[in-house]
This record gives C-alpha cells, structure tokens and sequence, in this order.
C-alpha cells in the first residue's frame, strides 16, 4: 500500500489498480467542521485533475480534484449521513471515495508523506 498527496490537499492511498481518495490531516483542519460533502457517481470516469466531490464546512466549501484518472468504483456512502467523519478520521473513515485507477504514472507527480510534510510546512 502506498500513499501520495496532491497540492490540493487531497490523498490517494493505493492498493494494486485501487486508489481510496479523501482529504488530508491539514485540509479538514483548515476546513473546519465538514456539515455537508457531496460525492461523484459509481461508475463515472474521471481524468487526473478533474472536480470529484466537494466538501461544505462552517466556514467554506471546497472543491475535491481526482488525483489520478480512472472510474470511481465505490463512494463511502456514510459521509452522507455522518459527514463529520471527514474531520473525525480524515485518513480512515473519512475517506471520500475509491477509484479503479487507468494509469498508474498518473501517481509520479504527486507526493511521499515526506514531501507533503515539507509543502504544508
């Protein structure tokens, strides 16, 4: 299992062609508490960077980007009832969605955890 962060504060944690995306650590603090998250259709295709989801919290929304392209294949249908859990367990619970990754260069231009470690500095 590997994991890779965007700029856009999204992540990425891959397993085989499996890619579970969400949003960081620093994102949901930035956000403050998420009251609303809205997620992409199963089933949809999606290029890297295109708008996948998007969070509302008490003080902005935001848009969530693809970090790779491929076809979202399961959505974590919890969040809409309990969309806290993004702030709650943002790695975990809280993830956002999984998608069957196309292209596995896609991953090369983003992040270690080293590396965002260092961006969010």
């Amino acid at each position: 299992m590997t994991i890779k962060f965007t700029q856009d504060h999204e992540y990425i944690r891959v397993e085989g062609q499996t890619g579970t995306v969400g949003i960081t650590p620093y994102a949901q603090e930035q956000l403050g508490d998420i009251v609303f998250v809205e997620l992409p259709a199963v089933g949809k295709a999606v290029k890297k960077g295109d708008e996948t989801a998007v969070v509302e919290s008490v003080k902005a929304a935001s848009e969530i980007y693809a970090p790779v392209g491929g076809t979202i294949e399961v959505v974590n249908e919890a969040l809409g009832g309990e969309p806290a859990l993004v702030n709650q367990d943002p790695l975990g619970t809280g993830w956002m969605y999984q998608i069957r990754i196309e292209n596995l260069a896609d991953l090369d231009g983003l992040m270690d955890e080293a590396a965002y470690a260092d961006f969010i500095k």
